[in-house]
């Protein structure tokens, strides 16, 4: 997207109410702030990986996992982190899940769409009062705080007597904007369908609540199988660039 049309897409949502959120956040070590393909970082914290290169924040709302780029450098990049990169299992998973729905129902949050994967999460949620990023912070810290009280803490190991493992997640999160409900319909589908891509089965969670549109009507299949077409179109053109 050129200048141009950027300043006429930003001007266009600056008018639109914000109605929900896909939200992505990763474990540690998952996705650094440096990484040649874009992140969701304005600055590189640790002295260690800021050698490889300042942050690559980009603002795109399409993944950019399949862009093209120097993979040793960013290999190299993570094997300079203080701690090994956390994958979480399926018990971990169950944990972190448990800790989310403790979350969800102190607060109040929608969920619409959720995918814990080994290492990065994918939800679909309907604007709060707070802002997304500090629900993002409640449900890492919840879910971490719940980790360690499970003794499946993946970090648990690096921690001094008596002190709290460091986190296990990445320090940022990237959020795309929802405006309409075709946008939050196929954001949904594209993250129930995350775990099948990598092989998995789709998951079911308890503190997930089916969207029925924001005005309390349900989604019509056809409109539903309309947005999921025009979403899988676009995933397949990013993926022949």
């Amino acid at each position: 997207m050129n200048q141009e049309l950027k300043v006429i897409a930003d001007s266009r949502d600056a008018q639109r109410p914000v109605i929900a959120y896909h939200v992505i956040f990763c474990a540690y070590g998952f996705w650094l702030p440096n990484d040649p393909r874009g992140s969701n970082s304005d600055f590189v914290g640790s002295p260690a990986i800021f050698q490889f290169g300042p942050a690559t924040k980009t603002d795109s709302r399409r993944s950019v996992a399949r862009k093209p780029h120097d993979i040793q450098a960013r290999l190299a990049a993570k094997r300079a982190l203080k701690y090994p990169p956390v994958v979480f299992d399926g018990r971990q998973a169950q944990v972190v899940a448990r800790a989310f729905a403790r979350i969800v129902a102190k607060c109040g949050h929608i969920v619409y769409a959720c995918a814990i994967l080994p290492q990065h999460v994918h939800l679909v949620i309907a604007r709060h009062s707070y802002r997304i990023e500090q629900v993002v912070r409640l449900l890492k810290a919840g879910a971490s705080t719940e980790l360690a009280a499970s003794n499946l803490h993946p970090l648990a190991s690096f921690a001094p007597p008596g002190e709290t493992p460091p986190t296990p997640w990445g320090a940022d999160c990237r959020k795309v904007f929802l405006f309409t409900d075709e946008e939050i319909v196929g954001r949904i589908h594209y993250v129930e369908m995350n775990p099948v891509k990598e092989g998995k089965r789709k998951q079911n969670w308890s503190f997930v609540t089916p969207f029925t549109g924001t005005c309390g009507t349900a989604v019509s299949p056809v409109f539903a199988a309309k947005q999921i077409a025009v979403l899988r179109t676009a995933a397949n053109q990013e993926a022949r660039k």
